[in-house]
């Protein structure tokens, strides 16, 4: 028999039920015992969805994020989040979000770093290191979840970070060598394990994902010395990797001393008969043969082709499993019942990719015919969406064929446009703005419901959209900010709007991924060639420019972001679908300085998370990554401002390809890092305008005029006061108008102190 398992599952709920309990107890209006059983709830339903798998996974829920998680049973979260003995669920929540409910609005403290999960829009909480780490076990959680899972009929297999992608995902906030703490971290590890066991674990997934990475010496080495180390332990460990192909660690990742190794199949299939080769006749090698990243069919039929003769030389030692977890995608596919039917047939999402690991694993031990019915409706499928006209549009394929050089470039320098600007725009110094959205109160999120449901005639949406947006508009003149935004009322998120408005798109209704904590997001599914029917923004902003004099931003999604943050197309290269989003921008672009907006701003916030994981790789990413956006933006006139926004990534290798942007302003998250990510600017001249975030809009703590200034000091050390703005981290959708109006006026305040100054 193939043994089928799973590395992870969804933790949010198929309605988002996590995400409301969460916010219900951060805001007292629920219990820490009502939390907890929601959560035991949903680790219930998510096995029942598991049970025909051989192993499923245990530990792979969060009630925030799985790598804070490991801060957290390692011992390792900061001082900061309390003493020892505190209440260890407000410890966890201080790091997370700043603040725990146990606190008052005056205790919050400096939340956790937060950054992308490799090349995914997950962000996790960066664990932090120093000289004076210890670390101490705390198994209560995983032990707890076993025990759940016994209970409940469940052959359980406990998810674990390795020890080593755990330092790697960390940062010293001294001068710390991470790997020096590998030596007191492997006796905890080997403690969990020994527990593990005790408690009637027989295999443990250990994830050590960066194997799929460039590694130095001093890694590969690490890594060596940590299994090394574990190899006595009296459970069996499955190494898993994903996201990627080992192909330098191939021969590492086949020796070190476990008992199973996992590779992800969907990304190095090239790799598997090498692999099959090289593991030594002991060890298990499970194969991630399901894409839990995207949401298209699995071709089952091609798959089962080069599966089969894997599985008549290694039998029982073939394990398979999806890529990856499954985080990644959206629950289940049979509650989208309003979907297009044609193009419904073409996706699976979780649920329905562990019903297709059950196919595969049937038909490679009972033979095709088995299951001849279920591959004859998978094929249909597969070539339903190869054959259907709905997906090329050959207008868009001439254009995009059509694309020169000449598109991507401004008229002018930027020394030169930068002078027109600020005698067109006449901006003080440190001048003040935001990133785009404001808070999403309920009776906003209510009328755009309302409307969808065909409840609210379109001329009283519009009234209603128009409210909201003259209230933004007086709330920012009120404050005093410089540049103004129209809050972007009308928007349920920055990439689906523009989905919901372009060719080649089609939506889910309950289609949510997590992002962090209890922010979840519904990526559009991108299936056809794009096209832009009908301007999509510009009648809001030319309202909102209407009520006041000062300038004011029109807000876009970047190609590279509406394409990294999209289930995106796995039938052509991602650079020609991201031609194809640029294009269309454009046109959006040009309508909004045709409609008399001096100041656009085009985010890019998923343009490092687009990175591959080697830095080998890495070019020709940004060569079509960089071209897009300068196809976006670069078709203005000279006294046209075009801002961009980046958020929670690391830039200091990727500086030059921003600069290559030229976008005239940039705005960056630089306020969990205590501006820490400037430091690529002191050994690069970024020649353009900078706005380091000094509001963190992830945490409910507001940020006083002293904390403001201060930040901005450190930013003047990297980057000359005359090109620096003063912004939040990011979008203030999420926070509330209490919250956002004293740090907005502590900003504001900021800029009149440092203007003096």
């Amino acid at each position: 028999m193939v043994t089928t398992h799973n590395l992870g599952f969804p933790r949010i709920g198929e309605r988002r039920e996590l995400k409301f309990a969460l916010e219900g107890y951060w805001k007292g209006e629920l219990s820490e015992d009502n939390l907890q059983q929601t959560a035991a709830e949903l680790r219930a339903s998510n096995w029942r969805h598991q049970r025909p798998l051989t192993l499923a996974p245990v530990g792979d829920f969060s009630l925030y994020d799985q790598v804070l998680d490991m801060s957290a049973t390692l011992g390792n979260l900061p001082k900061r989040s309390g003493k020892a003995d505190d209440h260890e669920l407000a410890r966890y929540f201080r790091i997370a979000r700043g603040r725990s409910p146990a606190d008052d609005d005056c205790c919050g403290v400096h939340a956790g770093e937060m950054t992308k999960w490799f090349d995914t829009n997950y962000h996790y909480i960066v664990p932090e290191f120093g000289a004076d780490t210890q670390f101490t076990l705390n198994p209560s959680r995983l032990l707890e979840q076993l025990a759940e899972a016994k209970a409940a009929g469940v052959n359980a297999k406990p998810v674990i970070i390795g020890p080593v992608t755990y330092l790697w995902l960390g940062k010293s906030k001294d001068d710390t060598d991470r790997l020096s703490l590998l030596d007191d971290l492997l006796p905890v590890y080997a403690e969990l394990l020994q527990l593990l066991a005790d408690n009637g674990a027989e295999w443990v997934q250990i994830d050590e994902p960066i194997l799929v990475t460039e590694l130095g010496g001093d890694w590969r080495h690490a890594l060596n010395l940590a299994y090394h180390n574990l190899k006595a332990s009296p459970v069996k460990l499955l190494l898993t990797t994903y996201f990627g192909q080992l192909r330098e660690n191939l021969q590492l990742a086949c020796e070190l001393p476990v008992a199973g190794l996992h590779l992800d199949a969907t990304n190095a299939r090239d790799e598997v008969s090498r692999v099959t080769d090289w593991l030594p006749g002991h060890k298990v090698l499970s194969l991630g043969v399901i894409d839990g990243r995207n949401i298209w069919k699995t071709d089952l039929q091609a798959t089962l082709d080069w599966l089969e003769p894997v599985y008549q030389t290694l039998q029982e030692r073939l394990w398979i499993a999806p890529s990856c977890s499954l985080l990644h995608a959206p629950v289940d596919l049979n509650n989208e019942t309003t979907m297009d039917p044609e193009i419904r047939s073409w996706l699976a999402f979780a649920r329905q990719k562990l019903e297709e690991l059950q196919l595969l694993a049937t038909a490679l031990t009972d033979g095709k015919d088995s299951v001849a019915r279920e591959l004859k409706s998978n094929a249909d499928a597969i070539l339903s969406r190869r054959n259907s006209t709905r997906v090329t549009d050959p207008q868009v394929r001439k254009a995009v064929a059509a694309i020169t050089p000449e598109l991507g470039q401004r008229k002018s320098r930027y020394q030169q446009r930068s002078a027109i600007q600020a005698s067109h725009l006449k901006l003080p110094r440190y001048p003040t703005t935001t990133i785009g959205s404001f808070p999403q109160t309920k009776d906003i999120r209510q009328t755009r419901l309302k409307f969808r449901k065909g409840e609210l005639a379109p001329e009283e949406y519009q009234d209603r959209i128009r409210t909201e947006i003259r209230h933004c508009v007086q709330e920012q003149e009120q404050l005093g900010l410089d540049v103004l935004v129209h809050g972007e009322a009308e928007r349920n998120d920055m990439v689906e709007y523009f989905g919901e408005q372009l060719e080649g798109y089609v939506f889910s209704r309950f289609g949510w991924v997590q992002s962090y904590g209890s922010r979840c997001v519904k990526p559009p599914i991108l299936f056809g060639d794009i096209s832009r029917p009908k301007a999509m923004t510009v009648k809001w902003i030319r309202y909102a420019q209407s009520l006041t004099n000062k300038p004011l931003k029109g807000m876009l999604t970047g190609p590279v972001t509406i394409l990294n943050w999209s289930f995106v197309r796995d039938d052509q290269p991602r650079k020609d679908t991201c031609l194809q989003l640029a294009l269309a921008i454009r046109e959006e672009v040009l309508d909004l300085e045709q409609a008399g907006v001096n100041i656009i701003q085009i985010d890019e916030a998923a343009l490092r998370e687009g990175l591959p994981l080697r830095q080998s790789d890495w070019q020709t990413y940004l060569d079509w990554a960089i071209e897009a956006f300068r196809i976006t933006s670069n078709g203005v006139k000279d006294d046209t401002q075009i801002h961009t926004h980046m958020c929670y990534s690391e830039f200091n290798d990727i500086i030059e390809a921003i600069a290559r942007m030229d976008a005239d302003v940039i705005t960056i998250e630089t306020s969990r890092s205590d501006m820490e990510l400037l430091d690529a600017f002191k050994g690069f001249q970024y020649p353009n305008d900078i706005g380091p975030g000094v509001y963190d809009i992830h945490s409910p703590n507001v940020p006083g005029t002293e904390q403001i200034v201060s930040l901005m000091n450190k930013a003047a050390e990297r980057i000359p006061a005359e090109r620096l703005w003063i912004n939040p981290d990011c979008g203030l959708k999420t926070r509330s108008w209490e919250e956002v109006i004293p740090a907005l006026k502590g900003m504001v305040a900021a800029a009149r102190e440092l203007r003096e100054a």
